[in-house]
């Protein structure tokens, strides 16, 4: 195996769950998320000799986020929203839960918890659903998640802040 494969295949190939499920959320579609992840390789694999001694999981998820953006201008209309089965969305991040084990009613009444929850973050802004889904979702820090989207420590932590009081107004409403 060449040098550039095996560094790919140890800097990449951990991630690339994690990829998807960026991609995913981002995206809010399967299919094209996997588009963007494909891209994200091929951009990974070229640019995988300048890959320096920094954080393996921030710079994959950086391409990644790069790619997602790119791609949905070129590919998509803006005001198209798209939103997938949660449960795919958890089982694509490794989420291990056993809905079938729960009562019907149970089940039920998680399921359309959990479709209120995506359709809030589904709503928030860009940089404030980005943020929270980086944070929350696939758990990096705060150093981490400045580096992938490329803005001050600060901003990331007031734009989860805001992220996560627009999240819980939202919800709040829906109960009310």
């Amino acid at each position: 195996m060449s040098d550039e494969r095996t560094r790919f295949a140890n800097v990449v190939l951990p991630h690339l769950g994690d990829a998807y499920a960026l991609a995913r959320w981002l995206a809010r579609n399967d299919s094209d998320a996997e588009d963007i992840v494909q891209e994200a390789c091929l951009r990974a694999f070229r640019g995988i000799a300048g890959f320096g001694d920094i954080n393996p999981r921030g710079w994959v998820l950086s391409i990644v986020r790069n790619t997602a953006y790119t791609w949905l201008k070129k590919h998509r209309d803006p005001k198209v929203v798209a939103v997938d089965n949660v449960e795919d969305v958890e089982r694509a991040a490794g989420a291990d839960w056993d809905l079938a084990a729960a009562s019907p009613e149970t089940s039920l009444i998680e399921q359309a918890d959990a479709a209120r929850l995506e359709a809030a973050i589904a709503a928030l802004p860009e940089e404030f659903r980005e943020t929270l889904v980086l944070r929350d979702v696939e758990g990096l820090d705060y150093k981490t998640i400045a580096q992938v989207t490329g803005v001050p420590i600060g901003t990331v932590m007031s734009r989860l802040a805001r992220a996560r009081r627009r999240l819980m107004a939202q919800l709040g409403k829906e109960l009310a």
